[in-house]
């Protein structure tokens, strides 16, 4: 095999497995870190209570609705909205997000089936794709009862789909996007049910609509291919006429052609500032996503016309006729404020109704605080740094935070005091003292340029003879977090140590870090893998000969790649991996990602000996090490014959290769049963090829 590119050359490593070490004599069951935690999603603030979503992998990844009562003990059990089989999921994109939109309407004059009430909520329903709404607190009904829910649309005969969506309280609506034949609408459902209304055709993808105060003008965000919205992306603006119909379209923030720079913007929000109604937006012009600002934006909405395409950049129907927007940088910094939009319903930033939060990523780590004209960025004293889904209400905030011995629970934060509580979502499975916790690794990985990667020993401390698993994000955007990962702590705690890898092409450490990917996927990330775990066993933490690599999607494809590009790895272990870059790119039924690979890859076919160059699948002769394959047979992003065809050509070339099939399972695994069994049989199969 040939040597790492970008990496030194080093001594062959004997391929004799070291002695063991003494393994730990409590190592953690996999039942007790995987398949037993709720994913907590998207929480929010409404009326008093923290409403939120939790997917819970012991009923097949089903995910409900739950809220509770500000004040009450944290450790009272929360109400359940939506019990039974009820599962909010939202399918646009393939991705999701944004399920469920909460939101205030004023009561109709006289009672009906339009759902009278102060708060309501809609989600989309997964058993029939609909939208459905629930009377939060629905008149003449018990102190804080919610209703029943009913539908709002009749089941699609197509293959539409909903999701990212918001009230508009003052026209009693739900707004948000409906993807339908390969493209995007904004539309407008009214709460007492009916069919879609068509508000707006995007060239090819929209979403984060955002509401003014007044329920007078509307923005959202909009990116065409073959841009993924964090590489090139826009920021919308139009006023509502009085009949509830979008004028026409303005852009006010972004890029979205070949020309010019290339600008990427995030979860436009509505504040108050100098007395009127503003815009801020993350935007990356300066190579971070910093929040900026854009004075009394109500009074930039284009008024008359009908609702127009917009068809990019530069089309007459969606060119600004007034002057290019002045927007004020509000804290320009090194950091993140945003994060690749994979799905809809992330937040970053809020507004409490007096003043502006935000969580920002700095070197790996995540940060809460407010800001302020003065002195600026204003941390707040939390002791976690992995957040997301930002919401504020009322001088309060809520998040999901962890950090590096706390699991991932709601945080709630009184903003006039400071005083906050943390619910996780299930106990830690270790003391603290007995949690390894991530340490920052800096290294000279692809083209000697730095990477970072977070490092946790082993139980009982780093040694020459531990094995390592090195483990590679997906996304590729993603970043390796902090937050307790029971998952990880399931390795340490058997001896291995672990190796999270922020290779080149991650998020969190700016434009030009993510960037580095661009034309280079399997190379840079391959590369930057393969460095770390050379550190490591140059700082004598790792015995060479017992090295794996393991990823899921874009990750399980670098696991791939490096074990046809490289010698430094002795196992892989793979979960629905991209195995042939040239069938993705031709594989036209997710939208989402049918251009994706031009960026990384290069354009396709013009590019096609390059997709050839670095696809495992055309290189399967080169892997000599064993792989364990993990697949889901509903898999639409990666379609299970990549998985057959790759297992079946390193069982012709006398590779141990093990495959495990999952019915019911698509793209990221859902259930607790198929979690535990994934982390099961990679922990044995590992063990067995090592000797452990």
């Amino acid at each position: 095999m040939s040597q790492a590119r970008g990496i030194p050359p080093t001594a062959t490593p004997d391929p004799r497995p070291p002695a063991a070490a003494p393994r730990p004599s409590t190592p953690l069951p996999a039942a007790a870190v995987v398949g037993r935690t709720p994913s907590l999603k998207e929480p929010q603030l409404l009326g008093g209570f923290l409403y939120w979503q939790e997917q819970r992998p012991q009923e097949k990844g089903r995910t409900t609705l739950l809220r509770r009562r500000a004040g009450v003990p944290v450790d009272a059990a929360p109400e359940e909205l939506t019990p039974g089989d009820w599962n909010l999921r939202s399918r646009v994109h393939g991705y999701g997000g944004g399920a469920c939109a909460l939101g205030r309407v004023a009561p109709l004059p006289e009672a009906g089936a339009g759902g009278a009430g102060a708060a309501i909520a809609v989600f989309v329903h997964d058993g029939d794709r609909c939208l459905w709404a629930l009377d939060l607190a629905p008149e003449g009904a018990p102190d804080g009862a919610a209703g029943e829910p009913r539908r709002l649309t009749e089941p699609r005969t197509d293959d539409g789909a909903f999701g990212g969506g918001l009230i508009d309280a003052h026209r009693r609506r739900w707004i948000g996007v409906l993807e339908l034949e390969g493209r995007d609408q904004l539309v407008a459902v009214p709460l007492a049910g009916g069919p879609p209304e068509p508000l707006h055709t995007a060239a090819d993808f929209c979403g984060y609509p955002a509401l003014s105060p007044s329920g007078t003008h509307l923005a959202w965000l909009e990116w065409q291919q073959p841009w993924m919205p964090w590489q090139r992306s826009q920021l919308w603006l139009a006023r509502l006429e009085a009949g509830g119909a979008l004028g026409r379209p303005q852009l006010v923030a972004g890029s979205g052609s070949a020309q010019g720079e290339a600008l990427s913007v995030f979860q436009p929000l509505w504040i108050e500032a100098d007395g009127g109604a503003a815009l801020v937006v993350a935007n990356d012009r300066s190579g971070w996503w910093n929040l900026e600002c854009l004075a009394d934006a109500e009074a930039r909405g284009a008024t008359g016309g009908a609702a127009s395409e917009a068809k990019g950049v530069g089309d007459t129907c969606s060119e600004a006729a007034s002057p290019e927007p002045s927007w004020r940088p509000l804290l320009p910094m090194p950091a993140e404020f945003a994060m690749p939009q994979w799905v809809f319903g992330m937040a970053t930033h809020a507004w409490d109704g007096r003043q502006l939060l935000a969580i920002a990523c700095q070197e790996g780590r995540w940060q809460l605080g407010r800001i302020a004209p003065s002195p600026g960025w204003q941390p707040l004293p939390i002791p976690f740094d992995d957040l997301a889904y930002l919401t504020a209400a009322d001088g309060r905030l809520a998040c999901v935070a962890s950090g590096p011995t706390s699991p991932p629970g709601l945080l709630e934060l009184e903003l006039a005091t400071g005083a906050w509580t943390h619910t996780p979502a299930a106990f830690a499975p270790l003391a603290p003292e007995a949690i390894s916790q991530p340490q920052p690794l800096w290294f000279s990985g692809h083209g000697g340029r730095p990477i970072h990667a977070w490092v946790y020993a082993p139980a009982g401390g780093a040694h020459p003879q531990a094995p390592l698993l090195v483990k590679g994000h997906s996304g590729p955007t993603a970043m390796a977090r902090t937050g307790l990962n029971p998952a990880i702590q399931f390795w340490t705690s058997r001896g291995w140590g672990v190796v999270d890898v922020n290779y080149g092409g991650s998020t969190g450490f700016g434009r030009a870090y993510r960037e580095r990917l661009d034309g280079q996927w399997g190379v840079v990330d391959v590369a930057d893998c393969a460095a770390a775990a050379q550190a490591l066993v140059e700082a004598g933490r790792a015995a060479p000969g017992r090295i794996a690599i393991e990823g899921g999607s874009a990750g399980g494809f670098t696991v791939l790649a490096a074990l046809c590009f490289t010698d430094v790895f002795r196992a892989g272990g793979c979960r629905y991996a991209v195995t042939d870059l040239a069938a993705l790119a031709q594989h036209d039924e997710h939208r989402f990602e049918a251009r994706y690979l031009d960026g990384l890859v290069g354009p396709w076919p013009a590019a096609a000996a390059t997709y050839a160059a670095r696809s495992p699948l055309q290189h399967a002769e080169q892997i000599q090490a064993p792989v364990i394959f993990f697949q889901g047979l509903d898999d639409t992003v990666v379609p299970p014959e990549q998985t057959e065809r790759m297992a079946e050509a390193l069982r012709r070339n006398g590779v141990p290769v093990e495959v495990h099939l999952f019915a019911d399972e698509g793209h990221g695994f859902r259930s607790s049963a198929t979690q535990i069994q994934v982390l099961e049989a990679t922990e044995a199969f590992f063990r067995r090829h090592f000797q452990l």
